[in-house]
């Protein structure tokens, strides 16, 4: 969970708005699509309440800690402020004796949205704080107002989920898949990498299940026929990284078996060998408690079999822990699991009953110590499984995206591998340049030696 900091605007017009963007990568892209419809109607942002006309809050509403950080900041922006607008998945949330959640804990507000709602969000702006005069268009970037530094970005695939896990209530909150036009999406990449981003993350709710609301239909891009499915999608966004040299991530992918045609392309160099796969559990039993898709009970040769079409594969993947009715017997086979499929990086979450999800009515809720204490053996297992993995990258030489360079790149820095997403993964320590004429620069790649791992990070040498 983090909140993104909006920076001043160049745009001297006012009126200003303070903007504040809570929770996942989905909702930061809808951030940004309001920041741009924001700028493109010549309103400019400021960095502070006091020094906004108004406060935009995007809220995330999914666990607890979530919702108590969104409804934190909510208050805080009506303290400094007094004018704000809330957006976002708390927005479409219920309160406990009904209504909305955000109204009956902040009546003050002076509207409230759900998430990917952007033509509400700026009906609520134009009501509040008339808009001024019309700016040139091209003074709006073609890919838009980005929250992320210049050097990467989320591109959304679509919105909602099909799935009704039970502990999940997301699709309560932002409604069932929606595919976004594929030829809409491959020209927001197409621009996004013209505008000098260098890595490009794919995110969505089910990345895997692209298409499927649309019936794998066919669009357009460039004047050729491009099927909405993940592996048309891929391929495609392969094919337009390729002449800037820039990454494409994956992200939240299903293990369904056609995700087994998108290995080749990784081991070909199309798109990073890195899949985020959130496999949630292990046990069948749990699996079928959780109201998981696809076969769980399949997983481990799933990841054998990517392995062998494309060694250099990492996965990563997020876990829960105490799940409501979890014996220690189906606890410990999670552990072997998460030990025999070499999970490369790891998240658990400790069940947290969230108003709303099915799971809070499953027989066996357990004690949160228990749950907590879970967590931690959990994380203890995968940092020694992580820990194991980086030790056999020391020694190599790999391509690193700088992300910060102090002293001009002269001092080292900070960057990633292929291996790590940014915020959620390690890094790669990079050691001041052996070279006097050598100099890291954010934004750009570097070739770089491992020469020790450290916890979750690598130390390297550049070269």
């Amino acid at each position: 969970m983090s909140a993104i900091a909006v920076p001043d605007t160049p745009i001297t017009a006012t009126p200003k708005v303070g903007f504040v963007s809570l929770g996942c990568p989905k909702a930061l892209t809808d951030s940004e699509l309001i920041l741009t419809q924001l700028s493109a109607e010549g309103y400019a942002t400021s960095k502070t309440f006091e020094g906004a006309d108004l406060v935009i809050v995007n809220t995330c509403g999914f666990i607890d800690d979530a919702v108590r950080e969104s409804l934190d900041t909510i208050g805080e922006a009506l303290a400094a402020n007094g004018k704000v607008i809330v957006t976002g998945c708390l927005g479409a949330r219920a309160g406990e004796a009904g209504g909305n959640m955000v109204r009956q804990m902040h009546p003050s507000v002076l509207a409230v949205t759900g998430p990917h709602a952007t033509q509400e969000v700026m009906d609520a702006v134009h009501l509040h704080l008339p808009k001024p005069h019309d700016p040139f268009m091209d003074l709006v970037p073609a890919a838009g107002i980005k929250l992320t530094p210049k050097h990467y970005a989320y591109l959304k695939i679509s919105e909602g989920c099909n799935h009704r896990c039970t502990f999940c209530i997301i699709p309560s909150l932002r409604g069932d898949l929606v595919s976004r036009p594929i030829g809409d999406v491959l020209k927001e990449a197409r621009a996004l990498f013209e505008g000098g981003v260098k890595e490009l993350l794919v995110v969505s709710q089910d990345t895997s299940a692209y298409g499927v609301d649309v019936k794998y239909r066919t669009g357009f891009h460039d004047g050729r026929p491009v099927r909405t499915r993940m592996l048309e999608l891929v391929a495609a966004l392969g094919e337009i990284a390729e002449p800037f040299g820039a990454w494409v991530r994956l992200h939240y992918v299903y293990p369904y078996p056609h995700v087994d045609e998108i290995i080749p392309l990784m081991a070909q160099g199309k798109v990073l060998p890195y899949l985020d796969v959130p496999f949630q559990h292990s046990h069948p039993d749990v699996l079928r408690r959780m109201k998981r898709p696809a076969s769980g009970e399949r997983n481990l040769e799933r990841i054998a079999r990517w392995r062998e079409l494309c060694p250099e594969l990492v996965v990563r993947s997020t876990f829960i822990a105490g799940f409501p009715g979890e014996t220690e017997a189906e606890f410990q086979h999670l552990l072997d699991f998460l030990r025999e499929a070499q999970i490369d990086r790891a998240g658990c979450f400790a069940y947290s009953a969230v108003n709303g999800a099915v799971a809070n009515d499953i027989p066996g809720m357990l004690p949160l110590e228990v749950r907590e204490e879970r967590r931690a053996r959990f994380m203890a297992v995968a940092e020694e499984v992580s820990a194991r993995r980086l030790q056999r990258r020391i020694g190599a030489t790999m391509q690193v995206l700088v992300d910060s360079a102090p002293g001009l790149g002269k001092k080292g820095g900070i960057g990633r591998s292929y291996a790590d997403a940014p915020e959620i993964d390690g890094t790669v320590r990079l050691l001041p340049p052996q070279k006097i004429s050598k100099r890291l620069a954010v934004g750009e790649f570097t070739r770089a030696r491992i020469v020790q791992a450290v916890g979750h990070d690598l130390i390297a040498e550049p070269i």
